[in-house]
């Protein structure tokens, strides 16, 4: 029996999942968190801010200290020697700029040192810019008009230039800073750093993670010039180059081999971002299946055979871990406005399951939280309704919009969604289920996993290191309870989603 260890550097903490090829089943998992674990930081949830709420960065010698703390953690309870290969993941968009002396550094880490000490001395920047920073509005303006318009760059890109992409992160860096922004010789993100940092030299950059930018280009999987060029100066020099997520990247570091007993042999395969691992964790992996994340926002992934993107730019094209493509499509008004309802009602979730048991013939718009997508304030029409003398079957009306709104706004990708698999603590919700199978008229399956993103990375491992396809891969790792699984009820899409759009152009009016 091989082992196979999958990292997620994630916002609050680093976590390890190791599984074993012959039953599928995760082993041991592991975590250090930054708030708890890594105090002298002064970062409770993994981050802090800049000079004002919306600059909001993350120390990158932190994530080195958790990396040295979570192995010892793993050491006194695996024997590590098993693990024969190791992937991982990280959160999206986080850049680290790293200057000349990394490579050199990276190649003769010293074991007498902890991973920060040894290379303290290589960062250019001593903070990263992660996902939550919104600080950059002016930079993707700016970027807009360099490429000829915002939606040349969701042409190219998969997405519309975005504040918390790292392409607008690292033009507003060069602004602030031209001469830390010369000294870089390099910049990564998050999870090609932390592969770096176990192969011994720097990594590439995944498809995945690398749409996550704004400077990648679908087509080619490459950097596209033009937006670098929107970008800053030289940057093409600055960024490692891209590769599929299944790349080797070389034998495990000696300095883990050395300093934790890894064996010599362990591969190492290319890390991506959180979102592209979750999409593989989840069993996603192959067009025709969807994931829906039901969380305080509800999330849609879905893998693509083809780089289409999203005419009106709510929704993000990615790569897809296992080939080809993803899309990611977030939708603000989600299991917390779900709480709204039953709250309003004063109801138990048993009495809010009853309420959607109930039939109706019209929708309501379920927007009480200003939308992401479509991108509409709170709808004042539907909140005015919950005010007036109605009972709870009202809360139908409101939960079928939302997955009605999701019907529509994921039918840009072009392809037919025959298989949902839910995640998320309201996919326990019986009542909730049904209603997702009837709307995507699907076989819907639930799974319950703690850390998809990490399992994500250790299935890429497995899959890279053994050759097997991923329908071989999904049938050993991925658990669900098959009597659970739902199937989609006769159901009048086509009228509901005329309800809907007309309800839509009216509050957009």
């Amino acid at each position: 029996m091989s082992k196979y260890l999958g990292l997620d550097l994630s916002t609050q903490s680093l976590s390890a999942v190791i599984v074993d090829d012959k039953t599928g089943n995760t082993i041991h998992e592991d975590s250090v968190n930054f708030g708890n674990d890594l105090p002298s930081y002064n970062a409770p949830s993994g981050f802090v801010h800049g000079k004002n709420e919306s600059e909001i960065f993350s120390d990158p010698c932190m994530w080195l200290d958790a990396m040295d703390l979570l192995l010892k953690k793993l050491q006194d309870k695996i024997d590590l020697s098993s693990i024969r290969a190791i992937a991982g993941s990280g959160q999206q968009h986080a850049t680290v700029y790293l200057n000349s002396g990394f490579s050199d550094k990276l190649g003769s880490l010293n074991t007498d040192e902890s991973l920060s000490q040894n290379l303290k001395s290589t960062f250019s920047r001593k903070i990263s810019p992660i996902w939550m920073d919104n600080s950059t509005s002016a930079e993707c303006a700016e970027m807009a008009q360099a490429a000829g318009s915002a939606e040349l760059v969701l042409e190219k890109s998969g997405s519309i230039p975005i504040e918390r992409f790292s392409g607008a992160q690292i033009r507003k860096f060069y602004k602030t800073d031209q001469a830390g922004y010369d000294n870089t010789a390099i910049i990564h993100l998050a999870s090609s750093f932390a592969c770096s940092i176990l192969s011994g030299k720097s990594a590439p950059i995944d498809y995945g993670d690398g749409a996550g930018m704004n400077l990648l280009n679908l087509q080619s999987n490459d950097w596209d010039n033009e937006l670098l060029d929107a970008c800053a100066p030289d940057l093409k020099s600055k960024l490692p180059e891209t590769a599929a997520a299944s790349t080797f990247t070389g034998n495990i570091a000696n300095y883990f081999i050395e300093k934790y007993g890894f064996s010599a042999d362990t591969k190492i395969y290319a890390f991506s971002g959180d979102n592209p691992n979750s999409l593989i964790g989840c069993g996603g992996a192959l067009p025709g299946t969807a994931v829906i994340s039901l969380g305080t926002s509800d999330t849609f992934f879905a893998a693509m055979s083809k780089p289409v993107t999203d005419p009106q730019g709510f929704g993000h094209v990615f790569g897809n871990p296992a080939g080809g493509f993803m899309s990611l499509i977030c939708f603000r008004n989600g299991s917390l406005t779900r709480e709204k309802l039953k709250d309003h009602f004063e109801l138990s979730w048993a009495g809010f399951s009853e309420a959607l048991n109930s039939t109706t013939t019209t929708l309501q718009l379920p927007w009480l939280l200003d939308e992401l997508t479509p991108r509409v304030p709170a709808s004042k029409n539907s909140i005015d309704i919950l005010k007036g003398a109605v009972t709870p079957s009202i809360i139908r009306q409101f939960v079928e919009a939302q997955f009605i709104n999701m019907l529509i706004h994921t039918q840009w990708m072009g392809e037919k969604i025959k298989h949902v698999i839910l995640t998320g603590g309201a996919s326990q919700n019986d009542s909730l289920v049904q209603l997702i199978a009837d709307v995507f008229g699907a076989k819907v399956e639930r799974l319950e996993v703690t850390n998809s993103a990490g399992l994500g990375a250790a299935m890429r491992a497995y899959q890279a290191a053994s050759g097997k396809s991923w329908q071989e891969v999904n049938q050993l790792f991925i658990k669900v309870d098959e009597s659970k699984t739902l199937t989609g009820k006769p159901y009048d899409s086509e009228n509901k989603l005329e309800i809907f759009k007309r309800l839509l152009a009216k509050h957009t009016a």
